[in-house]
């Protein structure tokens, strides 16, 4: 019991022993948490991991060994039995069938109806063009055909036609131990440098020191001072997951390097666009997530704000209320951008795509002109002249 557990800490370097997995055995014996993910994670980071510094190392294995069932109950409590998104079938059709599919005539509508059919079906449908989870021509479909409709779930293959998308998605939380290939977005980094000496007197001051020895007529006299410190204050949000996916690696190697340089600074993940919530931890995003209203009032207009994501989504992403992609949110997202724009004067966009490709996309646009056009792309030059702007 618990062996894959306790192998995954150790692949993962945390230092646990086998006396503290006999206590946690001992304490899952008498009861001490039930049936809870949250419970469990919470008893096993106490007994297993003495040191603080060990809780990314604990959190990465142990995502590694639960992976997906963090999420078990909101599969099992799901509205929509998961059956009804399998694709056992793809449809193809001819220009004159899908010529004959007619729009139901916009979001909310389509909304409406959706509520409507959702209440009437009572069981899977393969098939067909009304009900939810079919590969046919039904506006519902996961993997079906339709110019306009709610895709539910992820089926495998898409048409790329929707008018809003409903799907859960899981993410990876970056990693800021791993090892940067080159040594430039650090160099990059150094643009935005403010240092100062403050906090407890902790360092040894050479100079000081020779000079008071010096005036003391040979006497030792040893001084103190506080450590020198950059105190620049960041504040940086990544987007994670979906399109993200493919620059990872790059934003790992700038997490990395933020965390080096900056000692003052707080992260938080988003998806697509920033709205009511954000998290820290993308293994427990569905139970711990933190108001982005409560950022706002958290970190004061001395922030550097940094926001990373490539921008590109669906339009009504960022410009309607409903428009997440996986949830229903009551504020469309460009309302909550220009409150970090009126909080934050200093703020940029790092994007990892090239700038040549920005305008292909019209999310990308309307992110760019809520920003006052301050994106930067993720490339020397481009964290140069971002760092540049942000320390001005």
């Amino acid at each position: 019991m618990l062996l894959n557990l306790f192998n995954e800490m150790r692949a993962a370097k945390v230092p646990v022993s086998v006396r503290e997995l006999l206590d946690l055995i001992n304490a899952l014996k008498h009861n001490v948490v039930f049936a809870d993910m949250d419970e469990f994670y919470y008893l096993s980071r106490t007994i297993l991991v003495k040191d603080e510094r060990h809780f990314d190392k604990f959190d990465r294995a142990f995502g590694a060994y639960f992976n997906g069932l963090q999420n078990l109950n909101q599969h099992i409590e799901a509205l929509i039995p998961d059956e009804w998104l399998r694709k056992e079938f793809e449809r193809s059709l001819s220009e004159e069938e899908r010529a004959k599919i007619e729009s139901l005539g916009g979001l909310d509508k389509l909304i409406e109806e959706f509520k409507k059919r959702l209440e009437e079906q009572k069981e899977r449908h393969a098939g067909g063009n009304k009900w939810i989870g079919t590969g046919g021509t039904s506006p519902f479909g996961s993997g079906g055909f339709n110019p306009e409709g709610i895709r539910v779930g992820d089926a495998g293959k898409r048409q790329g036609k929707a008018a809003k998308v409903w799907d859960q998605r899981e993410y990876k939380n970056l990693d800021d131990q791993v090892e940067l290939g080159t040594r430039n977005i650090k160099v990059a980094l150094r643009r935005l440098r403010k240092f100062a000496r403050q906090g407890a007197e902790d360092e040894l001051d050479l100079d000081g020191t020779i000079d008071h020895t010096a005036k003391d007529g040979g006497l030792l006299n040893i001084q103190m001072r506080p450590e020198r410190r950059n105190t620049v204050k960041l504040l940086i949000l990544f987007d994670i997951g979906g399109s993200m996916d493919a620059h990872v690696k790059v934003c790992e190697e700038l997490f990395s390097a933020c965390k080096t340089e900056f000692k003052h600074m707080e992260y938080y993940y988003f998806h697509n666009c920033v709205y009511e919530s954000v998290w820290k931890n993308n293994l427990r995003r569905t139970s711990e997530r933190f108001s982005t209203q409560d950022l706002l009032h958290k970190y004061g207009a001395d922030y550097k704000v940094v926001f990373v994501g490539d921008a590109a989504m669906a339009p009504y992403e960022i410009t309607q209320a409903g428009g997440s992609v996986e949830h229903w949110n009551e504020e469309a997202g460009h309302v909550w951008i220009r409150r970090f724009m009126d909080k934050y004067k200093k703020l940029i966009w790092i994007n990892p795509y090239p700038k040549d490709t920005w305008g292909y996309t019209a999310s990308t646009n309307i992110v760019r002109e809520l920003i006052e056009d301050q994106m930067y792309p993720l490339t020397l030059q481009g964290l140069e002249d971002g760092m540049k702007f942000l320390s001005k």
